[in-house]
């Protein structure tokens, strides 16, 4: 039985950007609520310097960030070489599912598609284009 979850950066770029269903969802989210190591460099790939920094040093701060250990690595590897040509699984997102199976999370994102190794995923909305 997964305890907690596993946030993706899609659903907190989403919330950073204010998105009312990614703001509701996260909002709501009751249980133990963690972000990867690898999902705060994705988000410190995209952010300005300044007030945008600021918010998100913040932001980061109210999470638990799981780090990146040998087990996730060695785990995330072999995700990655077994899913990456059929599935287009690239490394950092084989690290996350990596991550949410060595803690034993459910593993909320917006991408099912490049989780078919996990058997936890929540969708917990659609984006409309």
């Amino acid at each position: 039985m997964a305890a907690g979850l596993l946030l993706d950066t899609d659903l907190l770029i989403d919330y950073l950007r204010e998105e009312p269903k990614a703001v509701a969802y996260l909002e709501g989210i009751t249980e133990r609520a963690c972000v990867s190591a690898i999902t705060v460099g994705e988000l410190y790939a995209g952010v300005r310097e300044g007030q945008e920094r600021v918010a998100l040093d913040a932001f980061v701060r109210g999470f638990e960030v799981l780090p990146l250990d040998r087990e996730a690595g060695q785990r995330g590897g072999l995700i990655r070489r077994d899913y990456g040509r059929s599935h287009g699984v690239g490394l950092a997102d084989a690290l996350l599912a990596a991550t949410a199976l060595v803690h034993d999370l459910h593993f909320a994102t917006l991408n099912r598609k490049h989780f078919p190794m996990l058997n936890n995923v929540i969708v917990p909305y659609q984006k409309t284009s």
